[in-house]
């Protein structure tokens, strides 16, 4: 701090120094004793010291003010250093009137959320009531296909819900209810769920029971372990899906495509689809984006590992963490 005020008002203390030379020159051309000139050095030497010393204790009261100002800027601009002149006055008008900006812009844009998610909670549940009905009227039919249009019935449900979940995952409400569940009970009613289009597609899962108990929200961690399987069945033509935990670590497995290892890192990106996203041409995007942001905000880690042309290996730790809820 003292550095950067003494760079500041270099060209003062040049200008200072300048005086006292003028000063010392005048004083030698009178033929002046040597102790004068000294003397009216040292006292505008000390009279500047001190001028010196008020700016800077004045400088670094304003800055602590600024400081402590930053930290509570979503409160307000208040507790402002009193401007020292009118350029400090400008800037501090430059504020205010920056601030009231962005305050309209967030206004604004917070209720073009609202708006939004009203928009698609609305539509979720609108659209669930022809799924309804269609799921009715193949429940009565016994057609050659009625398996296949129950199954692409019970993928555009999954869809459905998924919309939902996104609009929820970027809301500021997120209705999380922590509590101790059974996990084996969570993918139990995943695997129900999932049943017909694991016999669709003839492939064979293998559960292993893990007697596990984790500090979680049911639902959105019963979304995650349905969106896995999700992605497990739509990129495995053949082979097996194995469900099993190690330790507090719940391990998903399939023999599908797999995933590049260049691709890896960014899976968990919004909107990225990788090689074999792009492979699919129906992919999103979304799906692992919406598992990661959920196991954050439940605070469980994720690793994904995968080999092209093995398989793909889901680990979620659900060991309790420190979760900070808003």
């Amino acid at each position: 701090m003292f550095f950067f005020y003494l760079k500041r008002h270099y060209k003062i203390i040049v200008l200072f120094s300048l005086f006292v030379l003028i000063f010392a020159v005048v004083f030698s051309l009178y033929d002046l004793e040597t102790e004068a000139v000294l003397y009216a050095a040292l006292l505008c030497f000390c009279v500047g010291l001190v001028a010196f010393g008020f700016g800077l204790w004045h400088n670094i009261s304003c800055h602590r003010a600024l400081i402590e100002l930053m930290h509570n800027i979503e409160i307000g601009l208040y507790g402002l250093p009193e401007p020292n002149g009118i350029i400090e006055a400008d800037y501090q008008d430059m504020l205010r009137s920056l601030y009231a900006q962005n305050l309209k812009i967030r206004s604004e844009a917070d209720g073009a959320r609202r708006d939004t998610e009203d928009y698609y909670t609305l539509w979720v549940h609108q659209i669930k009531t022809p799924i309804a009905a269609m799921r009715l009227l193949l429940a009565e039919d016994s057609g050659a296909n009625n398996s296949l249009l129950l199954a692409e019935l019970f993928k555009t449900e999954q869809y459905v819900d998924m919309v939902l979940q996104y609009v929820r995952l970027s809301s500021e409400s997120r209705d999380l209810l922590i509590r101790k569940c059974a996990l084996d009970e969570i993918i139990k009613s995943s695997l129900r769920k999932y049943a017909r289009l694991f016999a669709l597609k003839k492939l064979d899962f293998s559960f292993e029971e893990t007697h596990l108990t984790v500090l979680t929200d049911e639902k959105w961690l019963s979304f995650v372990v349905e969106q896995l399987f999700s992605n497990s069945l739509k990129y495995t033509h053949s082979g097996k899906i194995s469900i099993y935990a190690e330790g507090e670590t719940l391990i998903i497995e399939d023999t599908g495509i797999g995933i590049r290892a260049e691709d890896l890192p960014r899976v968990c990106e919004k909107g990225y689809t990788g090689a074999s996203g792009r492979a699919d041409k129906k992919s999103t995007g979304i799906g692992l984006f919406l598992v990661k942001g959920i196991l954050t905000r439940l605070g469980h880690g994720l690793e994904i590992t995968s080999k092209v042309g093995v398989g793909t290996s889901v680990k979620l730790d659900l060991k309790s963490a420190e979760t900070t809820f808003e």
